[in-house]
Parts: structure tokens; sequence; C-alpha cells
């Protein structure tokens, strides 16, 4: 049962995530009279089809593993233009994605990754409005003898300003940063009384194991805030808090992944759709709610690293239009092709990591103790 759960909401979440993001590049497409002749969740054989209207196929593919927009003169799912581009006539040129103007090409690429942050913003903003938000004050209340924060002198009654420039509003906040950087130097700035102070630590660490036998480790200061109320929130203000929320995880999901690139954090905590089904098998489990929210935060990650400057990626596009705009010319289509093949390469390397992380977690929670 816990095994359909988790296939069933990572589908479920997956495939609305991706419907968002194409969606976003649909819509502005069609705004600038681009023609789209399919719209698929998923890839693979077709699993069902409609064409509406304006000729677009809409459709549900076997592998829900993604999705893709086909434009008018694409070669491929992939978005290679057509060779035979260059005899379109002029008025199947003015409906081909290749031949409109570089600010409106940047528009249609941008919207998919911009759709995904804004859904994360209004679904965290909905849950505020209903729901209420979450907040706790960055006072520390308790420190734990023995802990890093009680050997660093932390004392209760501090409030916590900032973690290394990240500014701090919630113990939430304070709670997330530090779980994110296990054994990492932080610098503290706190309020104690009138003064503010100064503070460098290392953060610790624990490994813990979650309800269904999944081992953690995340880092640990050892403070005690003093504990969670529930502010309600008009539509007006849930929608300010949420898009706030949606900007200080967009920081985090940035600082971890800068934390990956670096080797402060190792790449066997990078996890795929094995991981993801696991992760929202568990949420929803817990409630309808804790999955709207986890959904808020996988959307968060997916449109950041759609902007990420790698070819095959929404931010590998963006990229080659501001060399245009620079060059005043289009990118040759030879680089174009070859930065594709490395990132392809690039991102199938990176899959097949992702993959073994999957399979070697999964093989271990199988074998048992």
């Amino acid at each position: 049962m816990n095994f359909l759960i988790s296939v069933l909401s990572f589908v479920g979440v997956f495939s609305f995530l991706v419907f968002f993001h194409e969606l976003g590049h649909f819509s502005v497409a069609r705004k600038f009279g681009v023609k789209i002749d399919r719209f698929s969740i998923g890839f693979g054989p077709s699993l069902w089809s409609r064409v509406d209207k304006k000729g677009t196929e809409w459709r549900v593919s076997a592998i829900p593993l993604g999705g893709y927009i086909k434009f008018f003169g694409d070669a491929n799912e992939a978005g290679t233009p057509s060779a035979d581009m260059q005899a379109l006539s002029d008025e199947e040129k003015e409906s081909c994605f290749q031949f409109k103007p570089l600010s409106q090409r940047t528009l249609i690429v941008a919207a998919g990754p911009i759709a995904n942050l804004a859904l994360a913003a209004l679904l965290f903003s909905a849950v505020f409005a209903i729901n209420g938000q979450p907040y706790s004050s960055p006072e520390i209340t308790a420190v734990q003898e023995g802990s890093v924060a009680d050997e660093a002198g932390i004392q209760p009654g501090d409030v916590i300003l900032s973690l290394n420039a990240y500014r701090v509003k919630t113990f939430e906040d304070i709670s997330s940063y530090i779980s994110m950087n296990a054994d990492q130097p932080v610098h503290l700035i706190i309020q104690r009384g009138d003064k503010t102070e100064s503070i460098r630590l290392i953060v610790g660490s624990i490994e813990f194991e979650t309800p269904f036998g999944r081992t953690e480790r995340i880092g640990r200061l050892g403070v005690i805030g003093s504990g969670r109320i529930i502010v309600d929130r008009n539509p007006i203000e849930a929608l300010w808090y949420g898009t706030a929320q949606t900007g200080d995880y967009i920081i985090l999901t940035l600082k971890a992944l800068g934390q990956f690139i670096t080797g402060q954090r190792s790449i066997k905590e990078l996890g795929g759709p094995l991981k993801i089904g696991e992760i929202s098998g568990e949420v929803a489990q817990y409630g309808f709610l804790p999955l709207v929210l986890f959904t808020a935060l996988l959307s968060i990650n997916l449109g950041v690293i759609n902007l990420f400057p790698i070819p095959m990626l929404d931010g590998g596009h963006l990229l080659f239009y501001i060399i245009e705009a620079i060059k005043k010319k289009p990118v040759r289509e030879r680089t174009q092709e070859y930065s594709f093949r490395v990132g392809l390469v690039a991102i199938l390397s990176l899959m097949i990591v992702i993959t073994w992380n999957d399979a070697i977690s999964l093989i271990d929670r199988l074998s048992g103790p």
C-alpha cells in the first residue's frame, strides 16, 4: 500500500508540475501567435490524445517523467529546428517560433520556469489564506547543554538576526538553514539586549531514521524556540507572505545547489524519481496540506534548475539569446548543436548518478538491517 501511494503521489505531483511548466510556455507562445503542434505530458507512446480547434494535439504519454511542447517548425520533441525551415512561406514563418523576434522567444522560454515559481507562490498563499501562516519568533528560549550553541556562548533570550548574511525572520528560517548546513561554518548575528553581537561556529549534525525507514542526516544547533503559533492572513496578506516564502526558498535552493557544486554536500544526497516518489508517498500519508506544501517546494526546485545555463534546459536557450542580443546575430547552428550534445551528456551523466543513488537507497531498504 505504501508503494502504491508513493507511485500515485509521485505521478500526480510530477505530472501536475510538468503540466504547469509547459502551460507557461504554451500560454505565452499562443499570445505571440506561435503555432503549437503538440502539448504532451510524458514521453513515449500516446495513451490519450485529442486535437483542439487550433490544431494542437493534447497528449498523455506512457512515460510520466516529464513533458514537452512541440512548436510548428520543430524537427523533434527536443525543439531542434527543422532542416527545411527556410522553405516555409511567409505566412508559415509568422506562426513559427524560430522566426519570432528575440524578445518574444526569450519570454516564451522563460515562461516555463516562471510559471513554476508563480505556482509555488500561489500554493503557499492558498495555504496561508485557508489555514493561516505558521510563525515562531527567532528568539531563543533554551539552549541544550553541551550543544554547539552552548559551546559558542548562545544564551536564552538571544534573537538570531542572520545566518551567513541570510536574513532570519522566524524560527523556521533558522531550522531550515541549519538543517541544510550540517558540519559547515556559520556566522551568526544575534541581538542580545540592546547590543548586536557576532558569533562564528561549526554546525553540528545528527542522523535519524524517518517513520518510513529512511536515514537522513541534518544539521543541528541545539537551540529551542518559543513555540509556533498560527497567524491568520487575509488574501492580500497571504499573497504577500506566500510570495516572500517562495523567495526565501529560492535562496535556500540556490545555496543547496551551490553546496553540491563546491563539494560541501555529497552528491550521494541527490535523488531522482524513486526518491521523489518515496518522499511524495511519505508526505501524502500525513495529509493533503503537507502534500500541497511539498508540491510547492518541488515546483521551486523545478523552476530554479530549469533556469540554469545548461544546454537542453530553458536556461541554456536563454544563454544563447543573451549572446544573440550582445552579438546582434544568432549563435551559429553548429555551435548550438555541439552545445546541446555536451548538455545532453551532462544531464544524462547526472541522471545516471541520481538513478544510482536511488537504486542503492532502494537496495538498502529492501535488504533490511
